[in-house]
């Protein structure tokens, strides 16, 4: 993750990021993402199959078979008043 963020990017992927760590870590590790967005306004997308985790998010996408079957604002997305763009492909 501090190699991801070395260069101050704009956009950051993060694939499972809380993958292998204990729950205080992982909490530790999504409070720095939630951070960086509310600081430095840098998006963060984040992949992960742990419900807990995902509701760090403002929003959260399901995909199954390659389509989106669910889009919605979490309740930490609809508190921040930051304006969510749809966007389906």
């Amino acid at each position: 993750i501090a190699r991801a963020l070395a260069n101050d990017p704009p956009i950051i992927l993060a694939d499972e990021p809380t993958g292998n760590l204990d729950s205080q870590a992982s909490v530790e590790i999504m409070d720095i993402f939630t951070k960086l967005n509310r600081e430095k306004n840098n998006t963060i997308l984040v992949v992960t199959h742990e419900p807990d985790i995902a509701e760090f998010t403002d929003r959260i996408v399901v995909f199954r078979d390659g389509r989106i079957i669910e889009d919605k604002l979490t309740a930490k997305g609809r508190a921040s008043g930051k304006e969510v763009y749809q966007c389906f492909l």
